[in-house]
């Protein structure tokens, strides 16, 4: 099992949405680094750290399940992308819902533990919106609810 965070805006698509949901696809992402995750290293039962970004108090809000694994957007069908389906451009996958944070895990407070300063989150110029995280910051960041 593997660990990921995943960004949305909430306005766009909020950890209050996923619950209400249960279950959604992680489109939409337009970005080959994340393509390439999303395709190849994200797997079904990996845990996703939901995180909101560009809002008042970006932060990570709760946890979700891949619940299936990588397959070709279905939003590349829309003229915006490639619509070759034996050769997609883009990729995504499903997730779960599995439970809100008891607070919200600010940025701000994760850039202040010395234990995640290798964070990818944290490094400057980063602006994927699905990375990996290691069990052991998995597990500082449980730690910081």
């Amino acid at each position: 099992m593997a660990y990921w965070l995943v960004k949305s805006e909430p306005e766009v698509y909020s950890i209050d949405q996923l619950k209400k949901d249960r279950r959604t696809c992680w489109d939409g992402v337009r970005n080959y680094q994340a393509r390439n995750l999303l395709r190849d290293a994200i797997k079904k039962g990996d845990i996703v750290l939901f995180y909101h970004s560009n809002c008042a108090e970006p932060g990570i809000t709760g946890l979700a399940k891949v619940v299936r694994e990588g397959y070709p957007d279905n939003t590349i069908y829309n003229g915006k992308g490639n619509p070759d389906p034996d050769n997609p451009t883009w990729y995504m996958v499903d997730i779960e819902f599995q439970r809100k944070l008891k607070r919200v895990i600010p940025l701000a407070a994760i850039k202040l533990e010395p234990r995640l300063r290798t964070m990818q989150l944290v490094q400057k110029g980063n602006r994927l919106s699905v990375m990996p995280v290691s069990s052991a910051e998995y597990k500082i960041l449980l730690e910081m609810e």
